[in-house]
């Protein structure tokens, strides 16, 4: 299947071959679909600007669960035939098993052009059937070694996710573990096929992430400064407008119940509120296409004027996505209270080393580790699953 299609540009200001590509106000993570190869280039080149250097270190991560090859510079995505369309869902496809099909699938798509003259039939989202003289083909990875001929530093890491729900627990900290050792300015560039749930999700993540860090690296610091009124800089004290029907504001039944039984639980989602608005619509104050929170309250509002078959689908979409809002709020505390073990509880070397008068901790980013896995979070905190499956529904 073709990644691209008509329409697929959501955004204003677009950068040739990357599509929807935006910064997240106030972060260095940026948001695309699948590019092309020009695209890659062109991405990257708009990232570092003028100032950040190109042999510096940029993550990229890659969301999509299909193996991806390129003809003539274009990307295209393996799919079964019953799943050709924009927000196909998968399944639970690794990282190891999209790595070892991309191979296969341009052997595939070297066959079928061998065996049609050198042309390559292809359709896109819309099931319009084209062919393609195929001049030259790559896969992904090749098309990724060849950006890091001039970006040198580039790291890409592929965490095939599914749309609606969660992304799993280890998908979390498949994340972390690839931003443990980034500084505050290392950027981070997030795709799916065209910049949509997938791309905001994960881009919501590492957003919380980079928070984890200015929580960890700088506010133990900022405390010694006189005259800094912090309660200014804390993200937790964000609020939204109460005018707002409360389920915009999110405020779910099982939501209720998970603010309910975390520490700090509603400080968690104010400051997972915060951020998925930056990640949003301009409405709320973001760049984007999708709102993650504000966005299953269109459809729990859609719901009832919709027939029976339509019905049956918005309610498993509206149960994955408050699934994923959850996790999401979940994945908040756990960096919250990543950044406070950081700040007061390091070892007498670290104590040593970056200690402020004050007795915090005052770590430099890039050298911060997790006390613990979110995984771990999880089996500690195992009854928020239940509360999860349980209460999405309600």
């Amino acid at each position: 299947m073709a990644d691209h299609f008509a329409n697929i540009q959501k955004l204003p200001d677009p950068i040739a071959g990357c599509p929807n590509f935006r910064r997240v106000p106030g972060y260095k993570v940026y948001c695309c679909g699948q590019p092309t190869i020009a695209g890659f280039e062109a991405c990257l080149t708009k990232v570092c600007g003028d100032t950040y250097p190109k042999d510096g270190k940029i993550i990229w991560f890659n969301l999509r669960q299909e193996p991806s090859v390129y003809v003539n510079g274009e990307p295209l995505c393996a799919r079964p035939a019953n799943k050709i369309g924009e927000y196909a869902e998968l399944g639970n496809i690794t990282r190891d098993q999209n790595k070892a099909d991309e191979p296969e699938f341009m052997k595939v798509c070297e066959n079928r052009a061998k065996e049609n003259g050198g042309k390559l039939k292809v359709v896109d989202i819309n099931k319009v059937e084209k062919e393609v003289e195929v001049k030259e083909m790559k896969t992904l990875s090749e098309v990724i070694e060849g950006a890091k001929a001039k970006f040198p530093g580039l790291v890409h890491m592929r965490v095939p996710v599914c749309n609606s729900a969660a992304p799993l627990e280890n998908d979390f900290d498949i994340m972390c573990d690839t931003l443990t050792g980034t500084s505050i300015n290392t950027p981070i560039i997030i795709n799916d096929q065209v910049g949509l749930s997938r791309a905001t999700t994960a881009c919501v993540i590492a957003c919380l992430f980079k928070e984890f860090q200015i929580n960890a690296s700088f506010e133990g610091l900022v405390e010694t400064v006189p005259g800094v009124n912090l309660d200014l800089l804390k993200m937790d004290r964000y609020k939204m407008d109460p005018a707002k029907d409360p389920l915009f504001r999110g405020e779910f039944e099982v939501v209720k119940e998970l603010v309910a039984s975390l520490k700090d639980g509603d400080a968690a989602k104010n400051e997972c509120d915060k951020v998925i608005d930056k990640n949003g619509t301009p409405k709320t104050g973001g760049t984007g296409i999708k709102q993650l929170r504000e966005n299953i309250a269109e459809s729990k509002l859609s719901y009832e004027i919709m027939d029976d078959a339509a019905q049956a689908f918005l309610k498993m979409k509206i149960m994955d996505n408050i699934h994923k809002y959850f996790f999401m709020i979940a994945f908040t505390a756990y960096m919250r209270e990543a950044a406070e073990v950081a700040k007061n509880a390091g070892t007498d070397e670290e104590k040593a080393k970056n200690g402020l008068t004050g007795g915090k901790i005052s770590t430099p980013a890039d050298q911060l580790k997790l006390p613990k896995t979110f995984v771990l979070y999880m089996e500690e905190h195992s009854g928020l699953r239940n509360i999860v499956e349980e209460g999405k529904g309600k």
